[in-house]
């Protein structure tokens, strides 16, 4: 997430919109959103058309609109990526959906995070993780799980801007330190 005011204007009026029609407008939002900002960011090519003021609004909306009608938007969706049009920030979509994503966490009462282990772990693992996680942040928790074997072994914990590092590798850097220190 970048520090795009613009995107977050843009993001806090269309979440304050979702807000007066309640939490189900609020997540239909979201995911039309979500599907356009996600065709965005896969097609450099898309990008680079909505980045270029060589291409008229005209032939922006054109596109647009088939993308639009793609993800399946509704209308207030279609009118805010219009007006995104008009104002030469389609561009911003993939950040104006991490925004407002981020929003409509906030209001749901969601934290996500990732856990990164050193091994696979089993579905009945992972769900005892995520029960205990919820239980201990009193929140509940969208966990993405991951591997990386360079870790060693035990766990990272990465939950918004914090990160928990009980892993061995981090731990005998630890104890690497400690003895060039001569502790």
């Amino acid at each position: 997430m970048t520090g795009n005011i613009a995107a977050r204007r843009y993001a806090r009026a269309l979440f304050a919109i979702g807000q007066k029609q309640g939490l189900a407008e609020l997540d239909a939002f979201g995911s039309e959103l979500s599907a356009i900002a996600k065709a965005v960011e896969e097609s450099p090519a898309l990008a680079r058309l909505f980045r270029n003021p060589l291409f008229s609004i005209e032939e922006k909306r054109s596109v647009l609109g088939k993308l639009l009608k793609a993800a399946g938007a509704g209308q207030t969706v279609s009118n805010f990526c219009n007006l995104l049009a008009d104002k030469g920030r389609l561009a911003d979509l993939p950040d104006i959906n991490a925004f407002y994503s981020l929003l409509l966490d906030a209001e749901k009462g969601v934290i996500r995070g990732e856990l990164v282990t050193a091994i696979k772990l089993a579905k009945a693992k992972r769900d005892a993780v995520k029960a205990q996680l919820e239980e201990q942040a009193g929140q509940k928790i969208e966990l993405s799980f991951s591997v990386d074997k360079d870790i060693l072994g035990g766990v990272v914990l990465k939950v918004g801007d914090r990160v928990l590092d009980a892993s061995l590798r981090a731990q005998l850097g630890i104890l690497k330190d400690n003895i060039k220190r001569g502790e």
